[in-house]
């Protein structure tokens, strides 16, 4: 599915309204923005709102309202995924022709005995750059009748990538320009997405993942700079493949710093004492909030 590059720059935001904006939400945002206006670029606003089970309006509607206090301004229409589900569809089924996805239907306890009982053999089991273990592949490689069989069976299945082959497939070696993490300037990181196994595309009670969806979406908006958190980081490297087997444009990477909690650990959505909603009630305005994310004066 090839898309041209647009030649003037593009940035995103791109928030889940699965709870209310927190900090690091905000320093992104605000980076996103920033870059975009002194750039003389476009900034976007995306809901990535696929998860139907944690995602509800009211915190979409927060969202659009913390977002515009901090005195941000974005295009309109804001891109809701939810509405996309058909580009998606058409992706995964791309990927399917190219014989490089799978049903897989083990469960988490499965994978967790499959992975304890090779562990206690003494072998390590590989994970991924998250620290969560590897699929074992019980399904890859099944033939046609098998794989219609657990899609007939009733039970939860994930389309999952064939790393392996897609890889093969993808030809030559994968990299992406960063222009952050390591400091000032920009250089060349080699991708290495076979560090994440066979990763979930799909799930039968979920239209898309994260990684599908992200790549579609960021090259049908002609988003040409993607600046997001260190979190981030590694997961680029799924993108990148993705990217290559669906012949979409490469965007130039800046993964910029997290702000974290007390406890050292990146900031998260069930926390409110670091919600942007709390420091409005405390009487903060958004240059405060300007000030405790960049650090200005």
């Amino acid at each position: 599915m090839p898309i041209s590059r647009p030649e003037q720059p593009v940035f995103r935001f791109a928030p889940s309204p699965n709870g209310f904006l927190h900090l690091g939400h905000a320093l992104s945002a605000i980076i996103n923005h920033d870059i975009a206006a002194a750039s003389g670029g476009r900034f976007l606003l995306r809901i990535e709102d696929i998860d139907r089970t944690r995602c509800r309006p009211e915190f979409e509607a927060a969202i659009l309202d913390d977002l515009a206090w901090l005195e941000l301004e974005w295009e309109e229409p804001v891109r809701r995924q939810s509405d996309h589900l058909d580009l998606y569809a058409s992706a995964l089924e791309h990927l399917k022709a190219m014989r490089l996805v799978y049903p897989s239907a083990m469960t988490r306890g499965e994978i967790r005995a499959a992975v304890a009982a090779s562990e206690a053999k003494g072998s390590a089991w590989p994970r991924d750059p998250d620290g969560t273990p590897l699929y074992p592949g019980r399904e890859r490689g099944f033939r046609p009748d098998d794989q219609a069989a657990i899609l007939a069976s009733g039970r939860p299945y994930a389309w999952r990538l064939d790393m392996e082959e897609a890889v093969k497939r993808a030809g030559g070696s994968l990299s992406w320009q960063e222009k952050g993490f390591r400091g000032s300037g920009e250089y060349s990181q080699i991708a290495d997405p076979a560090a994440w196994g066979d990763v979930v595309l799909s799930r039968s009670d979920a239209p898309s993942s994260y990684h599908l969806s992200v790549v579609v979406d960021d090259a049908v908006q002609g988003v040409t700079h993607i600046v997001r958190g260190r979190d981030l980081y590694h997961a680029t490297s799924v993108h990148r493949l993705l990217q290559r087997l669906l012949e979409l444009p490469e965007p130039v990477y800046h993964h910029h710093r997290l702000i974290l909690g007390p406890d050292g650990r990146k900031l998260s959505k069930s926390n409110r004492d670091t919600g942007i909603a709390a420091f409005r009630a405390a009487g903060h305005g958004p240059a405060d909030i300007r000030a405790m994310v960049l650090g200005e004066q």
